[in-house]
């Protein structure tokens, strides 16, 4: 039987209520309020915003449990902007769409800073942790460089960062990388296997489980085969916006013996049905027949700071109720 696992891809949507606290706090405005020097009145509301985000991710019964970045106000790029050695300058658009992150440029060594440990160790004893943060091409293309001067050397530094950072996290059941770029511009020929040597590196610095998920697309076939060079657990799929690209990828070049599929729309506030959910499970498994998945990670194809609150709590709800697949399916197998 195959074991199906509700996850998220985190970067949740801050609670209106934090928004409007943090906003009233004095001489405070949004854009300051990640710059690693936070007040500790800021600081308390965050704590208070994640613990709500994992009591609501409880409620809904998910089995991997997030912090929900919520700090991230820099999206992706939130963990060189905290840098000491990055500075942040133009305000750039993300992929095309309606989000903003200002421009890490890189202007010293990328030593860990400890800010996503910090946040994850702020969490507490929560079973089923998962642990979210950007892979290491999707920074390296996010970033601009005037430290290492050359594209690999660059590439290979991001990697032992993310590695530098993963080694003061807690303990957790589950890292997910976040490769957009990956699809958005890939890699060329040259610097794609580069790409897989610091994914590699960022999953062997972890004993958890460790899923790369790509999204806004399906990747290229050659950065596809390098991706599956790197020694993680599994490849995520966004299902969403190109599922016969990715279902070719792996029908033609395989996958691993886990697989995260995007199958929850994370930008659009319609609310899939349940059952929507388990007929794109179906569709997946019945159209790779050589695959045999031992977990599937039912998940949503992007991260859910699109939404608005409401839409993301049913989200979360549909995604948790997901898991039932392997009672609904089991004489299937």
């Amino acid at each position: 039987m195959v074991n199906v696992v509700a996850s998220t891809p985190g970067l949740f949507p801050l609670p209106d209520w934090a928004k409007s606290e943090l906003a009233d706090l004095k001489g405070h405005q949004k854009s300051d309020l990640i710059d690693g020097s936070e007040s500790d009145d800021v600081t308390a509301v965050y704590d208070r915003a994640r613990s709500a985000v994992i009591e609501r991710q409880k409620e809904a019964g998910l089995d991997r449990i997030v912090e929900g970045q919520l700090r991230w106000d820099d999206m992706l790029a939130h963990p060189l902007c905290v840098h000491d050695n990055v500075e942040t300058r133009g305000i750039i658009r993300y992929y095309d769409n309606n989000n903003f992150y200002r421009e890490p440029v890189v202007t010293g060594p990328l030593k860990p800073s400890g800010d996503m440990a910090r946040d994850l160790n702020r969490v507490g004893g929560v079973s089923g942790l998962q642990a979210v943060i950007p892979g290491p091409y999707s920074l390296f293309d996010l970033a601009t460089d005037e430290q290492y001067g050359d594209p690999s050397a660059f590439i290979a530094a991001i990697g032992e960062f993310l590695a530098g950072e993963i080694a003061e996290f807690p303990s957790v059941e589950m890292i997910v990388l976040l490769e957009p770029s990956l699809v958005e511009s890939p890699p060329d020929d040259s610097l794609a296997p580069r790409v897989s040597e610091a994914i590699d590196t960022v999953a062997s610095a972890t004993d958890a489980s460790v899923i790369c998920q790509p999204y806004f697309g399906a990747l290229d076939e050659k950065v596809h085969a390098h991706l599956l060079d790197a020694d993680i657990d599994a490849v995520g799929y966004d299902f969403i916006t190109d599922h016969e690209q990715s279902l070719y990828n792996i029908n033609e070049y395989g996958t691993k013996s886990e697989i995260a599929i995007g199958v929850v729309d994370g930008q659009n506030t319609r609310v899939e049905e349940v059952s929507t959910i388990h007929e794109r499970i179906d569709w997946v498994r019945e159209n790779t027949p050589a695959a045999s998945f031992e977990t599937i990670y039912v998940t949503a194809n992007t991260g859910l700071f699109y939404l608005p609150e409401s839409r993301f709590e049913a989200k979360l709800d549909v995604l948790a109720a997901a898991s039932e697949y392997e009672e609904v399916h089991a004489y299937n197998d």
